[in-house]
């Protein structure tokens, strides 16, 4: 069975992407920082999938958690998909960049761009023998446009954005696509502007354009969600 990883996996997209994956066959390692949340996740597609389930509660921040992640994936076959989802917004609401702390922005930093290099890194040698090894980063349109209050958080995700561009560039035989899986109501939504109740698309209704990629290998590159869904 394919082997996959995916960081902040105790609900939100994280959670909907693991069970879309785990009803493929997939086996998983999860990784989320509050264990309850990720037990129950993990319990949840046990019981639905019977597929194989490592949770390992951590921060990604932290490089002997990362190093856990990928050793649990070697002990169930290896690597084939490594799914950097984990997020920090860097500050909770978000704040103009006059008020930005900057150890908010460190943070925003560390969680968004150099834990997902350091993941990448330490799951190389096994992406690389997998025969369709893939690294996803999720990404955000905050990225590319300029959104009052999100600087700190885009800036972190542009950083990514070259970063896995890059990465692409360096292992031409891995794919490595960033997804910016557009606008979803997620707990770090409202937590980014928690004034702003109105209705939002369900995680899960992006997951297909995820598993859209995974089943068509388009070149390495940045993705929008909502365009792999028109396509046919």
């Amino acid at each position: 069975m394919p082997v996959a990883i995916i960081t902040g996996a105790s609900k939100g997209l994280g959670r909907a992407l693991a069970e879309a994956l785990a009803e493929r066959g997939w086996d998983l390692v999860l990784d989320a920082r509050t264990p309850q949340p990720l037990q129950e996740a993990a319990e949840a597609v046990l019981s639905k999938y019977g597929v194989q389930v490592r949770a390992l509660p951590g921060d990604v921040t932290d490089g002997t958690h990362r190093a856990r992640l990928v050793a649990a994936a070697r002990e169930l076959g290896g690597v084939d998909l490594l799914v950097n989802n984990a997020s920090a917004l860097g500050t909770e609401p978000l704040v103009r960049l006059e008020a930005l702390p900057l150890d908010g922005l460190r943070r925003a930093l560390e969680v968004n761009v150099v834990a997902a290099l350091g993941l990448v890194q330490e799951a190389l040698p096994l992406l690389r023998q997998s025969p369709a090894g893939a690294v996803i980063d999720v990404s955000s349109d905050a990225a590319a446009e300029a959104y009052e209050t999100w600087g700190g958080y885009g800036a972190s995700k542009a950083a990514l954005d070259q970063l896995s561009a890059v990465l692409g560039e360096e292992e031409p035989g891995l794919r490595v696509w960033v997804v910016d899986p557009g606008d979803m109501g997620t707990d770090l939504y409202a937590a980014a502007v928690p004034d702003d109740d109105g209705p939002r698309p369900d995680p899960a209704s992006v997951v297909p354009a995820f598993l859209r990629l995974l089943d068509r290998r388009p070149a390495s590159g940045r993705y929008g969600a909502p365009a792999l869904l028109e396509q046919r």
